[in-house]
């Protein structure tokens, strides 16, 4: 089976099932996926501590 490159790292998260309920509700509201909303709450947290790495500029990006 061919495997596709993929800048993705999977790990296993250990959440209480109260918190989990909330963060499920909020990404129904948002209509995201559980994993999306997830995502957004650490990209959203790493922004606002400054802590977020920049985008990487395409090829075309740096030529300007």
């Amino acid at each position: 089976m061919a495997t596709k490159e993929s800048n993705t790292r999977s790990f296993v998260l250990r959440i209480d099932a109260e918190t989990m309920d909330a963060i499920e509700k909020w990404a129904e509201d948002e209509f995201r996926s559980t994993n999306g909303q997830l995502q957004w709450i650490i990209a959203e947290a790493l922004r606002k501590a400054g802590r977020k790495p920049r985008a990487k500029k395409s090829k075309t990006e740096n030529q300007e």
